[in-house]
């Protein structure tokens, strides 16, 4: 046979393959508002990038209950190619392909495809579409020899950055594929992630659920926290994460990309001077004050409709990226909680790999206290994010803008988390607890002895024990007013509100070359 018929006789396999299911099927992905994976590919690789690898895989020998089955790519496509001018490795998983299910071949393949990420140090994307584990291939006492692919992703944490998008379900023992990815965007009404589909779990435990209500975007995004953004469709995820992408390097012996900024580094916003209300107990939004501070206004809020409390999200300073932590006020004024604490921990934790440098801008109560709480584990919560402010070595920087009590202050790096730069704004109270909360407890007796003194009916004796309080409150307020804390060195400066952008990367520039020296160990033990 001619070298001419057997190029011919490969270009017709080529066409068949990436057909997937078949033109009816591909039709059914389009009548339920989602694309088909080769066309997300195309969506998020630079054109005439994607070299793909495995297109002629078939369900595998081994599997005879396979026998005769006609499943193009064995369901799911792999291959590398650049997004944005970079290389990237994507696997999507093809559910017009017996509902992109994952077979023996098929995961050979992806096996094949985290070795090439690993090795040649290049982030990882997930594109998820699949019912789960091909349970024809799966069933049986042969269960016993997987698990690579979890194992594998946990050796690649840190190293390369890892993106699992779900752009429809992620069905069984797969749901774990997001667990441990970095970031997590979900399609809103198409997206899901169960350890058990809807009816393994009526089989298990009789509960008659819907796959969305489930695991869909709704859950994970806002109740659960596994997902880190709910978007619109199939054409939204992908622009969010190449957005993701553009502030990560590569790998982590990488620096973090640097962009060319029209934004001028030493602009100050007059606005800032209106963003606080007249009193400290006054909610605002710390998305004000983020809006105005990073290159052109713009960010990428990750976990934002979860544990509200506290804003996780990256920007750019300067052109650099950086992660943000800050206290939301208008979410129960800012208070850390267990959630909270966790997602914040995490970020902390994910910028820290990556060399991405972290800006706390502190407006923090403490944490929250009760025997709720107490009983649900906050002390180890926020012993999580202690640790993970601790550990990190990434150039930090700390805006002190209003509240800074407790243990709040510490986790939100303070000065002993050896912050590069602390500042605060004058409006800053740096306290084990506010004003109220100490004369409530140091001071209560004074107040109870001007009630006592007072004499006469319980309205005057009610009206002494509350001018003796404000007397107290407005003393011990003067005991926490933020130039003692300038005033002993406890601080670097007081700054106006004004110069907060230009002060900030300021300090990211002197810290470019941070170096950190730490004990040698295997690891620390990171609370749970």
């Amino acid at each position: 046979m001619s070298l001419r018929s057997l190029a011919e006789d490969l270009n017709e396999r080529r066409a068949r393959a990436r057909l997937g299911g078949g033109e009816e099927k591909i039709a059914r992905q389009h009548a339920a508002g989602k694309l088909t994976a080769r066309e997300r590919i195309a969506l998020l690789v630079d054109e005439g990038t994607f070299t793909e690898l495995g297109l002629h895989a078939r369900p595998h020998f081994s599997q005879p209950v396979m026998e005769g089955r006609e499943a193009p790519a064995d369901g799911v496509i792999t291959g590398f190619g650049r997004v944005d001018a970079r290389t990237v490795a994507v696997c999507a998983y093809d559910f017009t392909v017996m509902a992109g299910s994952m077979g023996m071949t098929g995961e050979i393949k992806v096996t094949r495809l985290r070795e090439l990420a690993l090795t040649k140090r290049i982030p990882f994307v997930w594109l998820l579409d699949s019912a789960g584990a091909r349970i024809q291939e799966a069933v049986g006492s042969l269960f016993a020899g997987t698990g690579h692919l979890f194992r594998e992703e946990v050796v690649m944490s840190g190293v390369i950055p890892q993106v699992a998008a779900l752009m429809g379900p992620c069905a069984a023992g797969t749901a774990y594929i997001p667990g441990l990815a970095d970031f997590v965007p979900m399609v809103k009404g198409r997206g899901s992630m169960a350890l058990a589909g809807p009816h393994l779990v009526r089989a298990a435990i009789g509960e008659d659920v819907t796959q969305e209500e489930l695991g869909g975007s709704r859950v994970h995004c806002r109740k659960s926290g596994v997902g880190d953004l709910e978007v619109a469709d199939d054409e939204e995820c992908i622009a969010r994460i190449k957005q993701y992408l553009s502030f990560f390097p590569s790998h982590c012996e990488e620096l973090p990309p640097v962009r060319p900024c029209d934004d001028p580094a030493d602009r100050r916003d007059e606005a800032l001077l209106d963003v606080l209300p007249a009193t400290n107990r006054q909610p605002y939004d710390m998305y004000d004050v983020i809006r105005r501070v990073v290159d052109d206004g713009e960010w990428l809020d990750l976990k934002g409709a979860w544990a509200r409390s506290v804003i996780t999200c990256l920007a750019r300073m300067g052109g650099r990226p950086v992660g943000i932590v800050a206290n939301q006020p208008r979410q129960l004024g800012g208070i850390l909680d267990n959630d909270s604490a966790d997602k914040a921990a995490r970020f902390v934790n994910l910028c820290d790999a990556f060399g991405i440098p972290l800006v706390f801008l502190q407006d923090v109560p403490g944490f929250m206290v009760g025997t709720k709480v107490e009983a649900a584990g906050i002390i180890r919560h926020g012993a999580k994010l202690l640790h993970a402010v601790a550990a990190a070595t990434v150039p930090k920087v700390t805006v002190v803008l209003r509240k800074a009590y407790g243990a709040g202050y510490y986790v939100m790096c303070g000065r002993a988390y050896e912050p590069d730069l602390i500042v605060a704004w004058p409006t800053a109270e740096i306290s084990v607890m506010g004003a109220e909360g100490a004369v409530e407890i140091v001071f209560r007796k004074q107040v109870e002895e001007a009630e006592r003194a007072a004499g006469g009916d319980e309205a005057r004796r009610a009206e002494a024990g509350a001018a003796k309080k404000a007397e107290l409150i407005a003393a011990y307020r003067e005991i926490i007013d933020v130039y003692i804390a300038a005033g002993n060195g406890m601080i670097d400066d007081v700054i106006d509100p004004r110069e907060t952008r230009p002060t900030i990367i300021r300090a990211l520039e002197l810290a470019e070359g941070k170096r950190v020296e730490r004990p040698w160990k295997r690891h620390g033990v990171v609370p749970v």
